[in-house]
């Protein structure tokens, strides 16, 4: 994965290199001649403040999630939540660190490659995690509806913190070794230059590249397939189990919105095509492809996860609700544990 926003295109006839608020273009048939094009200053000031203003809404909203899961043993001992708490701390920290690669390439353009390769390792694993995160909620909820009796053995607090540290192994192992490459192939010297932040800038080495495709393809099959099964697993138990039908219909549409999500993080691998295409088709707006490319594929997905248990889950909405509404006017707690009290 390239940074998000940035990043090299290359057309029949001209080059261009498009790094965050400047583009430059070469025309081969004449000598070397660079024309540097930039942003005007209020394109690039609504630009990040645009981007800025999302990122503080999103935190806000995730971080009233995640208190609203820690102050209450009713949610950190189901795995449902957890997982669901896990996914919202990493898209977090996705957002967080994609974004802040965005300003700095307005502010300060280049920086130095060590930072850009933690920058950049955090990004890919973040981002790699969301979809295998995916996969394990879908398989919590063909548990609890295909095998409810078991789900209590299979679904524990301990596993599902197990399975949450696999998931970062399955995350991290793939990509830490362009870091060791880089760390035997380049010279010391290196990682004290200053480079623009691009995964191409630091990791230089082709087989890299093929690599990387090839991990892709895997987990997002293995994603992909895992979603099928578990839900038609589920659409079968809905129409069996009259009984647990309003359950099963329930968790059939969660899967499909976790089927909505792998959708979008499909869109960040197929993005680099549609984009040569458009600019093709749109040559001279080549920053507002990129930026409006950055917006979709980037940061409009992460407003799923609130949506899909912090809104659609009747329990945890209750919970949110008098944080959001009632904290300020004192007495939360003690609705909190009424709340509490009548559900037990």
């Amino acid at each position: 994965m390239d940074t998000p926003g940035w990043g090299r295109w290359t057309g029949a006839g001209f080059g261009w290199m498009v790094d965050g608020g400047s583009r430059v273009m070469r025309s081969p048939p004449s000598p070397p001649q660079l024309l540097l094009v930039r942003d005007t200053f209020t394109s690039a000031f609504v630009k990040n403040l645009v981007v800025v203003v999302v990122w503080l809404l999103l935190t806000y909203i995730n971080c009233s999630l995640v208190v609203t899961f820690f102050r209450h043993q009713t949610f950190y001992e189901d795995p449902r939540y957890i997982l669901f708490t896990h996914m919202v701390i990493n898209d977090g920290v996705q957002l967080t660190v994609t974004i802040s690669l965005f300003v700095l390439s307005y502010a300060v353009y280049k920086i130095n490659v060590s930072f850009c390769c933690f920058f950049i390792l955090l990004a890919v694993f973040t981002t790699r995690n969301t979809p295998i995160s995916l996969a394990g909620m879908a398989i919590e909820r063909y548990v609890a509806i295909c095998q409810p009796l078991r789900y209590a053995q299979v679904c524990t607090v301990r596993r599902t913190y197990v399975a949450i540290g696999l998931m970062w192994f399955l995350c991290a192992a793939p990509d830490i070794t362009d870091l060791f490459v880089t760390l035997a192939t380049e010279p010391l010297s290196f990682f004290h230059e200053s480079v623009f932040c691009l995964r191409s800038n630091v990791f230089k080495d082709p087989a890299l590249a093929s690599k990387r495709q090839a991990f892709d393809i895997i987990y997002f099959s293995g994603v992909f397939l895992t979603l099928v099964f578990t839900y038609l697993k589920v659409l079968f138990a809905a129409r069996a189990l009259s009984s647990h039908r309003a359950s099963a219909q329930k968790a059939r549409n969660t899967i499909l919105l976790h089927g909505a999500q792998l959708a979008m993080c499909l869109l960040s691998y197929i993005s680099p095509s549609v984009e040569t295409m458009l600019h093709i088709i749109f040559p001279g707006h080549v920053l507002e492809i990129r930026y409006a490319n950055y917006l979709i594929v980037y940061i409009l997905p992460r407003f799923l996860s609130p949506i899909v248990y912090g809104v659609r889950d009747a329990k945890f909405r209750r919970y949110l609700r008098m944080y959001l509404v009632c904290y300020r006017c004192g007495g939360a707690d003690k609705k909190v544990s009424s709340l509490t009290e009548n559900e037990s």
